[in-house]
């Protein structure tokens, strides 16, 4: 099937899923170009998704419009979204276009690109800035979309990385920040990426590194994403999150020294997820076994995070989810990563 396309309307569908799941490389992006004087008719920034290495969940408040307060540690992954942001002439307004085989509902016909979130970012900032949006957004799209990865939330920040470049802005991250965090709880995080702890209800940043005592060993580095062609909804998952709770799930955590048992939970989601997508348990519990050094829903699933030591066991958490059947694409990668702007 040929990539989808649209412009300023949604006309296509997502392919149909295929019997075997597909091995997708990481892509490595190039290197950012030198900067210049000229004005700047076009920006891309390749735009990576996220998972959270700990996710915990408080309660919800009245003043966060029902949003629950998170404790988390952000992990910016390897698997990139392209966006590229052009000038357009006066009063010809906004376009987008979309491009990828795995577009989910952003390919739906009834779609209203108006609540894009590279669309919501473009008009957020052309707010604060006081530019126009006569901006065209063209998206790349290989992070899979309602899977727990972020890529939404990665588009937008992406989106406002580009245009800050593009209209000569040149605002610093922290003066983004305040714009993300009314779009959405993890974007603050994508623009910078890397690693971080998250507070309030995620959009609260402080970056941090590899030696943060909630970051285990062995959590970063080789990873293998585990995919679906279905999704989850967030709203859904929490709402599931508040009947349940986090449980106590044997699916996920930490191999013990004899790799047969699990140490903790990362994810508070993760219960709630698995209970609604059990497919996401079968394939953390085959990761272990395979001697992924841990495995958890990414953030509200269904995607599936193994952290593994090397090549070797990469392959063989691949061979796992493989013959098992246990996801629909996977991603073989690596992280801690950040967004690149040329």
């Amino acid at each position: 099937m040929t990539a989808p396309s649209i412009m300023n309307s949604v006309d296509s569908t997502e392919s149909a899923g295929t019997p075997t799941p597909a091995v997708v490389p990481a892509r490595s992006p190039e290197s950012g170009s030198t900067e210049s004087t000229e004005p700047l008719n076009s920006v891309r920034v390749e735009c990576p998704a996220k998972t959270n290495l700990t996710l915990r969940v408080g309660e919800s408040r009245a003043e966060w419009g029902g949003r629950h307060r998170l404790d988390t540690i952000y992990c910016g992954v390897g698997i990139y979204d392209t966006v590229t942001v052009t000038r357009k002439a006066p009063g010809t307004g906004f376009s987008l276009e979309l491009a990828g085989s795995h577009l989910g509902d952003l390919a739906l016909d009834h779609a209203d690109m108006r609540r894009n979130h590279a669309v919501m970012a473009l008009f957020a900032l052309a707010e604060a800035a006081g530019q126009s949006t006569d901006v065209g957004i063209t998206l790349e799209k290989r992070i899979p979309v309602g899977a727990g990865l972020g890529g939404g939330s990665s588009d937008a920040a992406g989106t406002l990385l580009a245009l800050n470049r593009l209209w000569g802005l040149n605002w610093p991250v922290e003066r983004l920040r305040p714009i993300a965090a009314k779009l959405g709880a993890d974007m603050p995080f994508c623009l910078a990426g890397g690693l971080a702890h998250g507070t309030g209800y995620g959009e609260v940043i402080e970056t941090v590194d590899a030696g943060h005592p909630d970051i285990l060993p062995g959590m970063l580095g080789c990873m293998v994403v585990g995919a679906y062609n279905t999704q989850l909804s967030t709203p859904d998952v929490y709402r599931m999150f508040d009947a349940i709770g986090a449980g106590t799930s044997t699916d996920a955590g930490v191999n013990n020294a004899g790799g047969t048992g699990f140490t903790f939970t990362a994810n508070d989601l993760q219960n709630a997820a698995v209970t609604l997508h059990p497919r996401s348990g079968e394939a953390i519990r085959a990761a272990l076994e395979a001697g992924a050094t841990a495995a958890f829903v990414s953030g509200s699933g269904p995607s599936v995070v193994a952290c593994v030591p090397d090549e070797t066991v990469s392959a063989a958490v691949c061979r796992a989810w493989i013959n098992g059947r246990h996801v629909d694409r996977l991603f073989e990668t690596t992280a801690p990563v950040t967004p690149i702007i040329s």
